[in-house]
């Protein structure tokens, strides 16, 4: 085999098996899922053609060369299911612990109810920083609805964040 086919199957056979370790049976399950999903053509390795079908399967169409060109870079080498979870795994690596992000909610929460009103908190994400667009903020009601007082329960976003799932479907 010539080198440079080698080392493109051994970039493609992914890094070390300890990123199984990070992750539960059922999330890695849940990740071969999704990585199936974007594997549009089914030859195991995700590319900028997958993704690009990928969104036009969830009906964002004329997707930009260049944008899938940085996603697919995110990557050390062709994305294989391994590299695929290896890089999930790098991203939650990289999340705050769970009590620093709860901590950085309870400035917002001088009584410690354990959730703050979705008109504020909703007016502070669209409004300082690194702003949220209002697609962000529709998914994220979405995936965290108020409560029928108009309450959202940071706690449980904050679990979200640093384990990957809801509290409730445990």
């Amino acid at each position: 085999m010539a080198p440079a086919k080698r080392a493109k199957r051994k970039a493609a056979e992914g890094g070390s098996s300890n990123v199984l370790s990070m992750f539960d049976q059922t999330q890695i399950q849940e990740f071969k899922e999704a990585f199936t999903v974007i594997d549009q053509n089914r030859d195991g390795i995700i590319d900028k053609e997958d993704l690009r079908d990928t969104f036009a399967a969830m009906g964002r169409l004329n997707v930009k060369n260049e944008e899938l060109e940085e996603m697919v870079k995110e990557a050390s080498g062709p994305i294989n299911f391994t590299v695929f979870l290896t890089m999930f795994g790098e991203k939650l690596k990289g999340a705050d612990p769970e009590d620093v992000i709860t901590g950085a909610f309870k400035v917002l929460d001088p009584e410690g109810k354990g959730s703050i009103k979705k008109q504020f908190l909703e007016e502070l994400l669209t409004t300082q920083c690194d702003r949220f667009s209002a697609e962000e903020i529709k998914n994220m009601w979405t995936a965290f609805p108020p409560d029928v007082a108009g309450n959202v329960d940071y706690k449980n976003i904050c679990y979200v964040i640093t384990h990957g799932e809801d509290k409730d479907q445990e």
